[in-house]
C-alpha cells in the first residue's frame, strides 16, 4: 500500500459545534437520522466544598469520528459478500453498493459503530474520494471551524502529532489499528 490516509483530531480545542457532522450529512445527501460523521459529548466531574472553598472537576469535551479507515477493519473481515473492501493505493475503506445485501454484519463487526445500514444497503464515510479527486479536503475537515480536523497520509500525522489513538470511550486500537490520531483532552487520557 502506497500511502494509508487516516484523520487527526484535535480533541482539547475542539468546541463541539457540530458542523463537521452536519458538513458531512450535507455533503453527502444523507436521509434523516443518518450520519457518517458523529461529533461525541463527553462531560463529568462535580464540584465539593472543602472548608469554604469550592473546588472543580467538572469537565466537557468532544470527539469527531468518521470512519477511522482501520489497517485492520474488522467490517471488511466480517463482510460475507466482500461488498466492504479496503483499497490498496491508500488504504480507504469502502462499500461496493452492489455487492451488499444489508446483513449488518459490518456495524455489528465495527467497533466504533461507524457503517450504518439504511434501507437495503451499508454506508459509510467515504473519505470523500470525490472531493480529494478534485484536489480538496474532506467535507467535514473544510468546515471545521476551529480547524482541528485535518486528514493526509497517516505516517505523516503520526509524524506531526504523534501516535496517540486511544481516549477515554474508544476501544483499544489493538482490534483493528485505527488510521487516526488525537491530541487528547486532558480529561480524555487513558
Amino acid at each position: 500500500m502506497a500511502n494509508q490516509y487516516g484523520f487527526y483530531v484535535d480533541q482539547q480545542n475542539c468546541i463541539g459545534c457540530f458542523t463537521c457532522q452536519i458538513a458531512c450529512k450535507d455533503k453527502n445527501d444523507l436521509a434523516d437520522g443518518l450520519r457518517w460523521r458523529k461529533v461525541h459529548e463527553f462531560t463529568g466531574g462535580s464540584c465539593i466544598e472543602e472548608n469554604g472553598v469550592f473546588k472543580s472537576n467538572v469537565f466537557a469535551y468532544w470527539l469527531s469520528l468518521g470512519c477511522n479507515h482501520c489497517q485492520n477493519p474488522k467490517c471488511v473481515e466480517n463482510c460475507p459478500t466482500g461488498a466492504m473492501y479496503k483499497r490498496k493505493e491508500d488504504g480507504i475503506v469502502l462499500v461496493d453498493q452492489d455487492r451488499c445485501v444489508g446483513c449488518g454484519y459490518c456495524t455489528w463487526s465495527c467497533p466504533y459503530e461507524v457503517p450504518k445500514v439504511s434501507g437495503k444497503t451499508a454506508s459509510k464515510c467515504n473519505f470523500c474520494i470525490d472531493l480529494q479527486q478534485e484536489g480538496k479536503n474532506p467535507a467535514c475537515v473544510d468546515a471545521c471551524i476551529m480547524r482541528v480536523l485535518k486528514f493526509g497520509p497517516i505516517d505523516e500525522l503520526r509524524a506531526e502529532y504523534g501516535k496517540v489513538a486511544e481516549v477515554k470511550g474508544l476501544p483499544s486500537a489493538d482490534i483493528t489499528e485505527p488510521s487516526l490520531v488525537i491530541t487528547p483532552h486532558k480529561a480524555a487520557i487513558k
